[in-house]
């Protein structure tokens, strides 16, 4: 049995003398590369310039400090007490002058009022002698009516007849359409007559409302060469 063990340990020692070198010359490769290196960093260090870092502000601290001195207080100068104010004397009135009421007489006259007749006002007016004053309304102001758009490019002219009302101010209401040639001018038609003025009727000297009136108004196109389109049947 120790015979046994003496040669293994002897063959285990032959292996070991057999690896022993093949190590050496594996390390030795990686060995020189790390200490090629160490050296190349350790020339860099020496040739780098050394900046020196900023120094870093200590802060001190006062163990017990002594507190400094409390001034003493100021005293505050008091506002010198108010003195009294003469009031000056108030001026001097002035004298009032007296004003005498006049009372004037009142005139009285007998006689009463003196009846007036509108009507029998007589004033000479050219040939005409007498200026009536009971009459129908008469028109003052006649604003005249917006094309439409569409109907400006059409080939016909147009009319519409109207019917309205004049108020006592002289003022058209009641607007409505008796016949137009064109549906697009019933609008424009009446929005213009709405706008008219006229002088109210007048009755025994009063202004009165008057129904019942018509008109007509013409929307009149012409061609390139200016001549009147003509009228189509009304609808």
């Amino acid at each position: 049995m120790l015979d046994f063990e003496k040669q293994n340990i002897e063959r285990q020692d032959k292996a070991d003398s057999r690896i022993t070198p093949l190590r050496f010359w594996a390390v030795m490769p990686v060995a020189g590369a790390a200490t090629l290196i160490l050296l190349a960093s350790m020339a860099n260090l020496i040739t780098t310039e050394f900046t020196p870092q900023d120094k870093v502000a200590t802060s001190s601290f006062e163990i017990n400090p002594v507190p400094d001195d409390i001034p003493p207080e100021i005293e505050i100068q008091r506002p010198d007490p108010l003195k009294k104010v003469e009031v000056p004397p108030p001026p001097p009135t002035l004298d009032i002058i007296k004003v005498t009421e006049v009372v004037l007489p009142t005139i009285v006259v007998d006689g009463g009022i003196t009846p007036f007749d509108p009507k029998s006002i007589d004033i000479p007016f050219g040939e005409r002698g007498l200026i009536p004053v009971d009459g129908d309304p008469t028109p003052i102001v006649r604003i005249p009516p917006v094309f439409p758009a569409r109907f400006s490019q059409g080939n016909y002219s147009g009319y519409c007849r109207v019917s309205f009302d004049i108020s006592a101010e002289g003022q058209p209401f009641n607007v409505g359409i008796l016949e137009c040639t064109n549906s697009q001018l019933k609008a424009a038609s009446v929005k213009s007559v709405q706008k008219w003025k006229y002088t109210p009727k007048i009755l025994d000297g009063r202004p009165v409302s008057r129904a019942g009136l018509q008109t007509t108004i013409q929307f009149e196109l012409k061609d390139e060469r200016g001549r009147l389109l003509p009228l189509p049947n009304a609808i």
